[in-house]
């Protein structure tokens, strides 16, 4: 089953140093998690908070991001705090309907 993870935190550093941290160079380490379909980058300038939507092919690499090294060293940033992490099911049939960027036939093997 297609599965999502929602990571949101607060950050305490500039613009810039959040774009340097989050440009597309750096972006490449995400080619190599298993099982991740994509991510979609999240930033409230304002609110000063960041994070990102992932789709996982299942729950269990979803889970393995999770623990994984890249989920824990954004969590152990010095400058970064209120850390949610979330993961999900997708409602596949219904995400179908509203035209979700989904693979429907990923979960069926």
């Amino acid at each position: 089953m297609a599965t999502i993870v929602q990571i949101n935190f607060d950050y305490d550093v500039s613009e810039d140093e959040l774009e340097l941290r989050s440009n597309p160079e750096r972006a490449r380490i995400f080619q190599s998690v298993e099982g991740l379909q994509w991510k979609v980058w999240l930033r409230d300038a304002a609110r000063r908070e960041s994070g990102g939507i992932y789709l996982f092919d299942t729950r269990a690499n979803a889970q393995a991001y999770v623990d994984g090294p890249i989920a824990t060293a954004v969590r152990n940033l010095p400058d970064s705090s209120n850390h949610s992490v979330k993961i999900f099911d997708v409602r596949e049939n219904v995400s179908a309907v509203t035209g979700a960027p989904i693979d429907h036939q990923m979960s069926r093997g």
